[in-house]
C-alpha cells in the first residue's frame, strides 16, 4: 500500500474547535492524487454538511503528513462513526490504500457557522505542502510541465486511452519533466524521450529541487540524442508519441518527422502534437522580451534582433537553462511558420487523423496597418493541441 494511517484516530481540540487528527504515510516514492475523505454514520446526518466531505491533493512524495479535519459547528449532537480514507492513483486508476474509524461524541450544536473543513500539512522531512508544485500554480515551471502538460497529454487529449499503457515516444522532449510526469503516471511498458540538445541530463537534479526522492525516477523511462527527422526505430513499434512544442524547432523543416512519426506509430496508435503557431503572441517565443502584441510582425527584422540583443528577459524557469541572447534569437530565426489549416492538411496527406482537438483563441485582435495582411485565424489561434490516431493500413 502507498498510503497508511499511522496509529488511532482521534478527536481533539485544535484552536477551539473539535478535529479528527490523523498521521497519513506516504510509504511509495511518490503518490498521485491522494485524496482524502471522511463519512459520518449515526442516527441522522449532521446538520449544516453532507455525509461524506473530501481533500484533495496533487502529489505528495515519501514522508508523514497530519490530517485535521474540523466538525461542523453545527454537526447534531449524539455518537457517530467517523470513518477516514485514503485514495490515491495508480497507473491511472483510482485505489483506496487506508482507513482509520473512530466513535466521535458530537456536543450540542455551537451554532458558530463554520463548516467542515481541513487542515494537511508535512512532517519533518517531508515538505511543506507549499513548496510543492502543484501548489505554486502556473508561476512555477516544474508545475507547467510535470502537473499541467503531463495530464493534460494524457487525460485532456488522450483520454487516459489504453494505448498510454504500452510503448511511448515523446519527440523533442527537452528537459524531460513532461516525459517523468508521464511515466510515473501511467506506469507505461517504456517511454522513450529523444532530444539532441540534452536538456534532460539535468532532470535528477530538478527532481530533487523539487521534492521527488531519488528513487521515484521510473525504470520505464529513457532518454536519447536522437533527431526526430531520422528516428532510430524500427516500423510500428510505439503505441503513443508525443510531440510538445517541439516541430516549430526543426530549422530544416518538420515534415519528415511526421512522416517519421507515422512510420514508427502502430496502425491504431495515438499521436499527441503540440506544434507552436509563429503568427500567434504565444508562438513566436519572444514574449520575454516585450509585451506588445505581433511585436514580431510589426516591426522590421532589424529591429527585433536589436530588443532581443538588448533587453534583458522577462526570465521564465527553463529547468535551470539560462539562454543567452544569441539562443533565443537563433531559436526565433529556425522556427517554421506553422499555421493551424496548414498543420491540419499536412496531418491528414499522413493519415494521421485528428481524434480530439483543443484550440485556445486571443480575445480580441487590434489591427494595425503592419498586421492588416495576415489572416485572422492565424493572428486569432494562440495554441493548438492535438491528438489523431493512426489510419496507415497494418
Amino acid at each position: 500500500m502507498s498510503l497508511a494511517f499511522e496509529g488511532a484516530l482521534a478527536l481533539r481540540d485544535v484552536g477551539g474547535r473539535r478535529a479528527l487528527c490523523a498521521t497519513l504515510a506516504v510509504t511509495a516514492p511518490i503518490a498521485f492524487h491522494p485524496l482524502v475523505r471522511v463519512r459520518f454514520e449515526g442516527a441522522g446526518e449532521p446538520v449544516g454538511a453532507s455525509s461524506s466531505d473530501t481533500f484533495y491533493l496533487g502529489w505528495l512524495p515519501r514522508g508523514r503528513y497530519t490530517v485535521e479535519c474540523f466538525l461542523p459547528d453545527t454537526m447534531a449532537s449524539g455518537a457517530w462513526t467517523a470513518t477516514l480514507e485514503a485514495v490515491h492513483k495508480e497507473g491511472m486508476q483510482f485505489v483506496q490504500s487506508a482507513s482509520a474509524k473512530a466513535v466521535v461524541n458530537a456536543g450540542a450544536p455551537k451554532g458558530g457557522g463554520a463548516g467542515l473543513s481541513w487542515n494537511f500539512e508535512g512532517i519533518s522531512p517531508a515538505p511543506r505542502l507549499a513548496d510543492l508544485s502543484w501548489k505554486k500554480g502556473a508561476s512555477d515551471w516544474f508545475f507547467r510541465h510535470f502537473d499541467h502538460a503531463g495530464p493534460t497529454i494524457m487525460s485532456y487529449l488522450l483520454k487516459d486511452a489504453p494505448q498510454l499503457k504500452g510503448r511511448i515516444l515523446d519527440v523533442g522532449c527537452g528537459d524531460g519533466i513532461t516525459d517523468l510526469s508521464i511515466a510515473l503516471r501511467t506506469g507505461c511498458e517504456q517511454l522513450i524521450g529523444i532530444d539532441p540538445f540534452h536538456g534532460y541530463d539535468r532532470l535528477q537534479e530538478v527532481m530533487a529541487e523539487n521534492h521527488l526522492p531519488s528513487d521515484a525516477w521510473p525504470k520505464n523511462l529513457s532518454f536519447a540524442a536522437e533527431d526526430g527527422r531520422k528516428l532510430p526505430y524500427r516500423d510500428s513499434e510505439f503505441d503513443v508519441i508525443i510531440s510538445w512544442g517541439s516541430v516549430e524547432h526543426m530549422a530544416e523543416g518538420y515534415l519528415p518527422a511526421l512522416d517519421e512519426m507515422r512510420r514508427v506509430l502502430k496502425p491504431g496508435g495515438l499521436l499527441f502534437i503540440h506544434p507552436g503557431l509563429y503568427y500567434s503572441n504565444f508562438g513566436h517565443h519572444l514574449g520575454e522580451f516585450s509585451s506588445e502584441p505581433f511585436f514580431h510582425l510589426k516591426k522590421p527584422l532589424e529591429e527585433v534582433h536589436r530588443i532581443v540583443m538588448t533587453t534583458p528577459p522577462r526570465r521564465m524557469d527553463r529547468a535551470g537553462h539560462v539562454a543567452k541572447p544569441e539562443e533565443y534569437w537563433q531559436w526565433f530565426r529556425e522556427l517554421q511558420p506553422i499555421t493551424v489549416a496548414q498543420f491540419e492538411r499536412e496531418l491528414r496527406e499522413r493519415d494521421l487523423q485528428p481524434w480530439r482537438v483543443a484550440i485556445r483563441t486571443e480575445d480580441i485582435i487590434e489591427y494595425t496597418p503592419e498586421i492588416e495582411s495576415y489572416p485572422m485565424q492565424d493572428l486569432a489561434t494562440v495554441e493548438l493541441y492535438v491528438s489523431c490516431v493512426n489510419r496507415k493500413k497494418a
